[in-house]
Order: structure tokens, then C-alpha cells, then sequence
């Protein structure tokens, strides 16, 4: 056998060796000390099944995301919305008005807010349209990991207490007798607003696309 022949793989494995490690996740699931003591980071969902979910939100890795939850929230958009999609293993959705997932609020979509946070169980994110500038108001509970979303979708926080009243939802698409968000409140005042982003251009499609398991 020829010499030339044994070169290509003795030279594929060097190569192999010597590639690097994939990077680990940059954005940790644990929130910074200061983001995690301002009280208007906590988001309680208080369910129609008596429990409640509090979130802790992450405006370090998406504060135009968190800023519109806040909002929202101190404007009682979420107050008595239902979770409208909620599939067994991947996730529960919830804050359409229309309850159809083709409703939002009144406010402008958001550019997107990509980042390193990964979807793993109790991850909350922002459903959207096709386009990826079409986040408004929709948003989803990841139930179990489920890695293709990232980059994908804007996470913004995780659930810290109450994951066991969020696998207890009605499941369905939409379920019979849909899990309501009886209120849903931050705990401190609204924050300032983040700083401007660069404005999101008009999305073509409405309401949020089915996310796909």
C-alpha cells in the first residue's frame, strides 16, 4: 500500500486532536447577584388551578424582552389569559389575548434577543411569528430540554418556584378547559426603560407560529 495513501488519515486524525472543545454556554441559568435582588425580576403567575409560578427574569440577557413582561404585567395584560398551547415533554404557552396564538398586545413587536441562555426545563421564551422580529406578547415554559431552540427564540428567564403547578397544566392544543392566569404581578415597580434598540422593521405574519417540538 502506498505511503501517500496512509498520510490522509494519520493526517485527519492530527487534525481531529487537535481541534478545540466547543465552548461552553456563556450566560449561566443562576442571575447575577444585583439582577436577582431587584424585586421587579420576579414575576408570579398565579394560576386558575390555585398555585402560583414565580419566574426570575433576566434583563441581562434580554432586557427589551423583560422590560415588555413588566409592562405588560403592571398593565394587567396577562391577568385572566390562558396557556392556549401546552404539549406533554416540550412546552406551555400562554399570553395570547385571542387564545388562538394568533393575538398580541397593542405595543410594537421586539427585535430579537438571541443569546447563550439554553432551553432547558423551567427556561421561560418569547413564541414569535416566522419572523424573528416578531415577539410581542406570547411567551412559553420549556418543560423539558430542548436545545434547537436556542438562538432560535428569546429566553428571558427560568421558574424558580412552582415548576411542579407548570406540569400541571391542561394540556392540549388548545386544551378543553384551558390553566387561566389569574394575575399575574412583578414585584416592585416598573424599571426605567432599557435602552432603545434598534427598532424592530414591521413583520409580515401575525400572532405567534406554532414553536415546533
Amino acid at each position: 500500500m502506498s505511503k501517500a495513501w496512509l498520510a490522509y488519515p494519520l493526517m485527519a486524525i492530527a487534525l481531529v486532536a487537535a481541534k478545540p472543545a466547543p465552548a461552553a454556554p456563556t450566560v449561566s441559568l443562576i442571575a447575577p447577584a444585583a439582577i436577582a435582588a431587584d424585586p421587579a425580576n420576579r414575576w408570579t403567575i398565579e394560576l386558575s388551578s390555585g398555585a402560583r409560578v414565580v419566574v426570575q427574569l433576566r434583563p441581562d440577557v434580554a432586557p427589551h424582552h423583560v422590560y415588555r413582561i413588566q409592562q405588560l404585567t403592571t398593565q394587567g395584560f396577562y391577568n385572566g389569559l390562558t396557556f392556549h398551547r401546552v404539549i406533554p415533554g416540550f412546552m406551555a404557552q400562554g399570553g395570547d389575548p385571542q387564545g388562538t396564538g394568533q393575538g398580541g398586545s397593542t405595543l410594537p413587536d421586539l427585535a430579537p434577543e438571541f443569546s447563550d441562555m439554553p432551553h432547558l426545563r423551567g427556561v421561560l421564551s418569547m413564541a414569535r411569528a416566522e419572523a424573528e422580529n416578531s415577539a410581542n406578547s406570547q411567551f412559553f415554559i420549556v418543560l423539558a430540554p430542548t436545545f434547537k431552540l436556542d438562538h432560535k427564540y428569546s429566553a428571558f428567564g427560568r421558574v424558580v418556584e412552582g415548576m411542579a403547578a407548570v406540569d400541571g397544566m391542561a394540556l392540549g392544543e388548545p386544551p378543553a378547559e384551558p390553566t387561566k392566569i389569574v394575575r399575574a404581578t412583578i414585584g416592585g415597580p416598573l424599571p426605567a426603560p432599557p435602552a432603545a434598540a434598534a427598532a424592530a422593521p414591521v413583520a409580515v405574519a401575525t400572532g405567534a407560529a406554532p414553536v415546533q417540538p
